[in-house]
């Protein structure tokens, strides 16, 4: 294809204090783009790897072919945070954007958790040409594509069957490996409460599978953070075969990876619940924990957004609607040294929009990051492309004044409210007059076609698009509307099947301190 895609790769453990010297660093990490631990292989591998038929599955699970995004584009790749370090900084990063830059990279991957604002940053980037797609929604600069993790039309269930034949299901990644001498049996089934060493305080739990509810969900008492694999060592050093976790529904199943030889799931807060009334109605409850397995249907309901993604609104800059688009990012399977693991964070989305931006690329050479991005996050019926929101780069600096050095980063706003922008959306903070906002669409379809407007305004709102007919020909290649008097709906463009919408949201102020939310 001709395009470079490029990652990042970030620090297993964020937050920590710099090395102070490359041979501390040397001790951890290589000095060079190679990946230690896995994570940058993963990211870029789900990005742009070669396709894998045979053998792509963690341990059974989520088998298949394994493929990239565009597994024939050419890789960079730029180490701005080692980990030994824990975390880079802003210079770092910023470093890894400017060899990017000279060394001509097409789409930059940024799947990093250095603490922050990285966005801004990567405005020289997107001014040479190249597109942004940096993860969280904290990355909130309005040239680079902000992605949101959501999950896939694929589970991997984990059966408990109670002593009374009820079956309860839960989601885990335990298995079984093929010689192994442990079997699927029914074991005792006891109460752990809120296991904690305190709590289990010596108890011997030899042979039984124990219940966890950490967030104190039984005796209703605050739980401070306490994580799934500390229970687990916890049951473990007690005796304990096997562990029924009861949480807060959070998508993700990684914890339950490497469970130490025994049989671990998870369960939401009201399926531990029936578990316990089972316990309270018999003398002896006993449980048994089957191996995982893969499930793929178009009746699970994906794409939806995962528990632990970034969201919406901006804090710090709201008349930018972010996320700009949501992508798989909830138990991703991709290579990790030698194997295939799974992973799930708006990291392993991020590649996923990066991969299909460098593929839009390939197609289209000459398209802006604007473009680009108007393309990837509008929502298009027919899968062909026909309107596009195109910005100059030299747009933004009238909306965002940034001084950029190697080391710092500094962007304030100018009087020019964000929405003016010609983005592929429309949010506005603090509604509480009739307002006008303009953009362009670029017809990139058929020579001559017409559009009309189909406007969807909420309740007592009045929302009105001039002109409501768009005609493009030969000559008219560009058309540009307004949009009066809204808070939150969509407009959408139609020519005979094909449609082309964009989001609108605004919040109504009525005061400066109250703002009636909906």
């Amino acid at each position: 294809t001709g395009t470079s895609a490029t990652a990042t790769a970030r620090s297993s453990t964020p937050g920590s204090t710099p090395p102070t010297s490359t041979r501390e660093v040397l001790k951890s990490d290589y000095l060079s783009p190679r990946d230690m631990h896995g994570y940058g292989t993963h990211t870029v591998s789900t990005a742009a790897g070669s396709a894998v038929e045979e053998g792509a599955s963690f341990y059974g699970l989520a088998s298949g072919t394994a493929r990239g995004g565009v597994p024939r584009a050419r890789i960079a790749v730029y180490k701005s945070i080692w980990t030994s370090a824990g975390t880079g900084t802003t210079a770092t990063v910023l470093a890894a954007i400017d060899d990017a830059i000279h060394d001509g990279v097409d789409v930059l991957s940024m799947s990093i958790d250095q603490p922050g604002e990285n966005s801004f940053g990567a405005l020289p980037a997107v001014q040479k040409g190249i597109a942004v797609v940096p993860q969280t929604v904290v990355n909130a600069a309005p040239w680079v594509i902000t992605v949101a993790a959501s999950k896939i039309d694929r589970s991997i269930p984990t059966v408990i069957t109670l002593g009374n034949k009820q079956q309860i299901v839960g989601q885990s990644l335990y298995y079984q490996e093929k010689n192994s001498s442990s079997k699927s049996i029914f074991r005792s089934l006891a109460s752990g409460d809120l296991c904690t060493k305190d709590v289990l305080n010596g108890t011997d739990l030899g042979g039984k599978i124990v219940l966890c509810f950490p967030q104190g969900a039984v005796e209703q008492v605050p739980m401070p953070l306490f994580t799934f694999q500390k229970a687990l060592q916890n049951i473990q050093n007690a005796g304990g075969s096997g562990i029924i976790y009861a949480q807060y529904t959070t998508d993700t199943l990684e914890g339950t990876a490497t469970c130490n030889g025994i049989a671990c799931v998870l369960v939401d807060l009201d399926t531990g619940n029936k578990i316990v009334e089972y316990m309270s109605a018999t003398s002896s409850p006993v449980a048994k924990i089957e191996p995982a397995r893969t499930f793929t249907s178009k009746e699970l309901l994906a794409p939806k957004v995962a528990a632990f993604s970034a969201r919406g609104p901006s804090i710090y800059y709201a008349d930018i609607i972010k996320p700009d688009i949501a992508a798989p990012g909830a138990s991703i399977l991709a290579a990790k040294g030698n194997s295939y693991v799974t992973g799930s964070g708006t990291s392993m989305a991020t590649p996923h929009v990066a991969g299909t931006i460098a593929l839009l690329k390939a197609l289209h050479p000459e398209w802006s990051p604007a473009a680009l991005k108007s393309v990837e996050t509008l929502t298009l019926t027919r899968q062909l492309i026909r309107l596009i929101y195109d910005i100059e780069p030299s747009e933004y600096n009238k909306y965002y004044g940034c001084a950029i050095s190697r080391t710092t980063v500094s962007c304030n706003r100018t009087s020019v409210s964000g929405y003016h922008l010609n983005l592929p959306s429309i949010s506005v903070p603090d509604l509480r007059h009739s307002i006008s906002i303009s953009r362009t669409v670029t017809n990139v379809g058929e020579v001559d076609a017409v559009y009309h407007a189909a406007i969807q305004s909420p309740p007592g709102v009045k929302m009105d698009i001039e002109p409501s007919v768009l005609v493009f020909n030969a000559t008219n290649k560009f058309h540009t509307f307004q949009i009066k008097n809204y808070t939150f709906g969509s407009l959408t463009w139609h020519s005979g099947q094909k449609t082309v919408r964009i989001p609108i949201a605004a919040r109504t102020t009525m005061y400066d301190f109250y703002a009636d939310v909906a």
